[in-house]
């Protein structure tokens, strides 16, 4: 099967990695952090902050490849720090509220100074 790299303005972007990679009925979707596209910055200090932003960012990159959180089958979320695991849960219910995909959660291997997540998904559509 042929691979389509995936962009869109709409999320941070780095010539390192593609924003996702659509083959066939899946989009692979890149550990993509709570940066605000428009800003270049952080979205805020906060676990919330930045949970919203990397989930909104995701869904902008899925909406590009054809896709919806609704189409997302396992999401994988890095922690900077492990207690925040409560908030994080928090934010992230408000946006999968019924039927969520799975899920791993794991602590980032990497420190960056104001990182606190990078979020990651896999949708499957037809």
């Amino acid at each position: 099967m042929a691979r389509q790299i995936i962009t869109t303005p709409n999320a941070p972007s780095s010539p390192l990695y593609s924003q996702a990679v659509k083959t066939g009925p899946h989009i692979v979707v890149s550990g993509i952090v709570g940066v605000d596209p428009s800003t270049g910055s952080f979205a805020g200090a906060t676990i919330q902050d930045q949970t919203r932003q990397s989930l909104s960012n995701c869904k902008a990159i899925l909406q590009a490849g054809g896709a919806s959180l609704d189409d997302v089958i396992e999401v994988g979320i890095l922690l900077a720090n492990p207690a925040d695991f409560a908030s994080l849960n928090e934010e992230y219910a408000r946006w999968f509220p019924s039927d969520p995909p799975t899920r791993y959660v794991a602590k980032l291997g990497v420190e960056l100074p104001g990182l606190l997540v990078s979020i990651r998904m896999t949708a499957f559509i037809t």
